[in-house]
């Protein structure tokens, strides 16, 4: 028999900026109303597939990969932050 303590928090969501390279993920959901808009437009639309592709050396931008169209999009780590994926 477990016994779980009903104080331990859930795991906190995963975020695009969070993937190590080469990792994927689909997308849940925006999180920055005022970013949204142009992520979307970008494609980053929820159910989409990501993959991260490559990190500058000094860790930011971060290039990934959306959908199977291997689209390329470059983002700075705080906007791939506001993107949260599926568990």
């Amino acid at each position: 028999m477990s016994i779980r303590s009903k104080s331990l928090k859930p795991a906190e969501q995963r975020r695009v900026s969070d993937l190590r390279l080469g990792e994927s993920g689909t997308i849940c959901c925006l999180k920055d109303p005022e970013m949204a808009l142009k992520l979307l437009e970008m494609g980053c639309i929820p159910g989409t597939q990501v993959r991260l592709n490559s990190r500058a050396p000094l860790g930011c931008p971060i290039t990934l990969v959306l959908g199977d169209d291997d689209y390329t999009l470059s983002l700075r780590v705080s906007e791939a932050a506001t993107i949260f994926l599926k568990d």
